[in-house]
C-alpha cells in the first residue's frame, strides 16, 4: 500500500528520501516521524540509511539509484561518500559524477533496468549511469519537460508521469520502460510526481496531502495491493466452509 507522510511543513517527501528494492536513503535532518514511517515499513527487508548529500538534506533531488548503484553529484563530500559505501549492500555500487547538471535526481530517472534522462546530460554521464546502474539509457522529455526525474516515477511495475503527458507520449515512455504508464497528480493536484513520491516495487510513500483517489490510482499503477490470498486465510476459510455445510 502506499503510505502518507510529510518532511516538516512539506510534501514533496521525495525531495528528503531516496527508495529502491535494495536501500532507503532519508535525509540526515529526518525527525522521527519522518523517519519512523520508512522504518516501521522497510526494517527487516532493506537498510534505511540517514545521510547528507553535498552537505544538503535535499538528498532525493541530489541523487539517483536502483538496486544495482547510486549516483551522486561531484561535490559530495569524501566523509558522505564513505558513510554511504559503508551503510549500503555490498553489491551496490556508489559512485561521484562530474556533471553540469548536479541534481541528478531531478534529471534521471530510472528502475532496474531502464533510465530516462534530460536531453542535456553530457555522455560521460550517459555512460557512468548504464555502467553503475546496469540500464539501458533513453534521452527524453516529459510532457515536453526535461526535468525528467521530477515529472515521472517509475519502478520495474510501472510509472506515473506529468498529468499532461499526451496518451501517445505515454504509450512512447511505456515502450521504453516496458511497464504501463499513466499520467497522474500527487499532493492534491501536484505535476511534480517524482518529488511527491518514492516507491519500489512493493511499497510505496507519498505526500500527507495525497488524495484517497490520487493513492488508489497510484495503488493499482504500481500493483501495491495484496492479491493473493495466505494459505492460513485458506484453510479458515475452507473450515468455515465445511461446517457451515453440517
Amino acid at each position: 500500500m502506499a503510505h502518507r507522510c510529510h518532511f516538516e511543513s512539506t510534501n514533496e517527501i521525495g525531495a528528503f528520501s531516496l527508495l529502491t528494492n535494495s536501500y532507503c536513503l532519508v535525509t540526515g535532518a529526518a525527525t522521527e516521524n519522518f523517519y519512523s514511517v520508512f522504518e516501521r515499513e522497510l526494517k527487516g527487508h532493506i537498510p534505511v540509511v540517514h545521510t547528507y548529500i553535498a552537505e544538503s538534506t535535499v538528498i532525493g533531488r541530489l541523487c539517483v539509484g536502483n538496486k544495482h548503484g547510486l549516483l551522486v553529484p561531484h561535490n559530495t563530500t569524501d566523509q558522505e561518500l564513505l558513510h554511504l559505501r559503508n551503510s549500503l549492500p555490498d553489491s551496490v555500487t556508489v559512485q561521484r559524477v562530474e556533471e553540469r547538471l548536479s541534481a541528478l535526481g531531478n534529471v534521471i530517472c530510472c528502475n532496474d533496468s531502464v533510465a530516462i534522462i534530460h536531453p542535456g546530460l553530457e555522455k560521460e554521464t550517459e555512460e557512468i549511469i548504464a555502467d553503475v546502474l546496469e540500464v539501458e539509457v533513453f534521452r527524453r522529455t516529459v510532457a515536453g519537460e526535461a526535468l525528467v526525474g521530477t515529472y515521472c516515477s517509475c519502478t520495474n511495475v510501472g510509472a506515473i508521469v506529468h498529468p499532461l503527458t499526451s496518451i501517445e507520449e505515454q504509450k512512447e515512455i511505456a515502450t521504453l520502460l516496458q511497464v504501463p504508464v499513466k499520467a497522474g497528480t500527487i499532493n492534491r493536484g501536484s505535476a511534480l510526481v517524482g518529488a511527491g513520491i518514492v516507491a519500489n516495487d512493493w511499497t510505496a510513500f507519498v505526500g500527507t496531502s495525497t488524495t484517497a483517489t490520487e493513492i488508489n490510482a497510484i495503488t493499482t499503477l504500481f500493483k501495491l495491493r495484496h492479491e493473493t490470498v495466505t494459505s492460513a486465510l485458506l484453510e479458515d476459510i475452507e473450515m468455515a466452509m465445511l461446517e457451515g455445510s453440517l
